[in-house]
């Protein structure tokens, strides 16, 4: 496997969440012995786009899933090969790669056949009828590779070779009497036999002992368009050998090839390797070309993926296939939930504004200046998860970083943040279901299931005509996926509250937290800006009310 991190934030990532993941990134390249690669789990809205664009940063690539893939595997590497390549050349490189089977692909690297060694060898031990180079199609080529042999005279490079197999150790008169038009002799030296071979019309005759042929047989093979090659082997290895330039496609598999995809996940594969039993399988990319092949052998030396989490540490709220893959390290400033891990980890977890507060820290702490780019998406990520230190969760740990990473990012924050938030909370041209998903968490609280989606604005009347849509796709969603209670937080940036659109069969547990009524299914609740401080607090203490 590739000794990769992945440094992932939660889905429907907030600005926070990739900042702090493309962050901490850079202080692991410079800290760490592994690659960190950060990664998202979904779309970036339009205000992290609008940052990563300000900053000229590139979007760290989106993963569905953490489960080992075949992609992170060590494959064998070996090259495929051609079909039309002889046996003995076959084994030849199957001997100096230490393997046993070989994919086959065709002129655009598709996979068209798998060789392996018991192909091989069960051409060996067959006992061709001497027409097998007919039937193989086996050209000319292959066989003065596998001869060792060298062109006497050749009539035509792409002969046709129809014939059978012949080996002309007898007098003229009973060669005769064998040789057939097209057939392929196998002769020593003598020039009565050579000259009779050539009169039965045989399309190639191959001279053993490294002799070579008179100028008067050479004229008589040119009339006769007989071609004429001359090998270093005795008639019986010469005899032996031949068969071996038979093309590989004659003996590899063909039918019912079984082969597995780079994305393949190898629990699903393991399956299918002890269903079917070979040695090896061949493993195709995306683009569908022979990239190696696969083993048992790799399957049992495979590590898990490694994983450091950030802005945080909920199972329903991080990658899948998280429970196989390795959790190094948890940076967090939400509360602590339920990720397990086999090993005792790094987690660092601080009542902070912001993960990106607990980011930059790390950095100072060890003496690492960040990047000017990097302190720059710091300062964005504290001024959004803050609301430019109007939301409660904001600290004076939140404000000392901000100063400190905005004179390293040369940014004026003020009018970053106007522009910042405008280019973030515009909702013209965006449907209702984008909205609802651009920041959505599911929580476990209490054994219910609890969805809280938030979105900050400056205009929260422009969302008027939105409300019975957003109310119409919660109510659709709460019961398809089960939901106690769902809510929408529309955050007015400007007025410094919240309009709460609530559904599902427990939304009077917002009544109860806010201690207000409900009035259909919205709340406006004044001052609460904060999902984390000011929402899932009170809902958690509402549930324990009813017990």
């Amino acid at each position: 496997m590739n000794e990769v991190l992945y440094i992932t934030g939660h889905k429907n990532p907030d600005t926070d969440s990739i900042c702090a993941a493309i962050a901490y990134a850079e202080f692991k390249n410079k800290t760490g012995t592994l690659k960190a690669i950060p990664v998202r789990l979904g779309d970036i809205n339009r205000e992290t786009r609008f940052i990563l664009d300000y900053f000229n940063v590139e979007t760290p690539k989106l993963i569905e899933t953490v489960k080992v893939q075949v992609s992170d595997l060590n494959i064998d590497t070996v090259a495929p090969v051609a079909p039309d390549i002889s046996l003995k050349m076959a084994w030849n490189i199957m001997k100096k790669n230490n393997t046993k089977t070989l994919p086959v692909v065709d002129e655009n690297d598709f996979l068209v056949g798998v060789a392996t060694i018991t192909n091989l060898f069960s051409s060996f031990m067959d006992i061709w009828d001497n027409n097998i180079l007919s039937k193989s199609h086996t050209k000319l080529e292959n066989i003065l590779d596998t001869l060792s042999a060298k062109y006497v005279y050749i009539h035509d490079e792409n002969i046709n070779l129809s014939g059978k197999i012949v080996t002309a150790a007898m007098q003229p008169d009973s060669t005769e009497a064998i040789v057939e038009k097209g057939d392929i002799v196998i002769c020593g030296d003598r020039e009565d036999t050579q000259d009779a071979v050539i009169r039965c019309g045989a399309s190639l005759i191959i001279i053993t002992g490294n002799h070579t042929a008179s100028e008067d047989i050479i004229e008589k093979a040119k009339t006769a368009s007989c071609s004429i090659i001359s090998t270093p082997y005795d008639s019986f290895t010469a005899s032996r050998l031949i068969t071996q330039s038979i093309p590989i496609s004659y003996v590899m598999n063909k039918d019912n090839i079984v082969s597995f995809r780079t994305e393949d996940f190898v629990d699903d594969i393991r399956d299918v390797m002890l269903e079917t039993r070979y040695r090896s399988y061949p493993v195709i990319d995306k683009l569908n070309k022979v990239i190696g092949t696969i083993s048992r052998y790799h399957l049992i030396s495979q590590n898990r993926k490694k994983v450091i989490l950030v802005d945080h540490n909920e199972r329903t709220q991080s990658v899948h296939g998280l429970e196989d893959a390795e959790v190094l390290e948890i940076i967090d400033h939400h509360r602590i939930a339920d990720i397990q891990t086999g090993n005792p980890i790094y987690f660092r977890n601080e009542p902070v504004g912001s993960t990106s507060t607990i980011i930059a820290s790390i950095f100072f702490e060890n003496g690492i200046r960040p990047s000017k780019k990097i302190a720059g998406l710091l300062c964005a990520a504290i001024i959004s998860d803050t609301l430019l230190f109007k939301s409660p969760t904001s600290t004076n740990v939140d404000k000392l970083m901000l100063k400190r990473l905005a004179e390293i990012a040369d940014l004026d924050v003020e009018n970053f943040a106007r522009e910042m938030f405008k280019a973030g909370t515009s909702l013209n041209g965006r449907t209702v279901d984008e909205i609802f998903h651009q920041d959505f968490k599911v929580f476990t609280l209490n054994n219910l299931k609890i969805g809280i989606s938030q979105i900050s604005t400056m205009d929260l009347e422009g969302f008027a005509d939105m409300k019975n849509d957003m109310i119409s796709l919660m109510e659709k969603k709460s019961v398809e996926n089960s939901f106690n209670l769902l809510v929408f937080m529309l955050t007015d940036i400007l007025k410094g509250g919240s309009e709460l659109l609530v559904v599902g069969k427990d939304k009077e547990l917002v009544a109860r937290a806010f201690n207000v009524k409900l009035n259909g299914h919205s709340i406006y609740v004044p001052g609460v800006l904060s999902r984390k401080k000011q929402v899932i607090p009170p809902i958690t203490s509402a549930i324990t009310s009813l017990k």
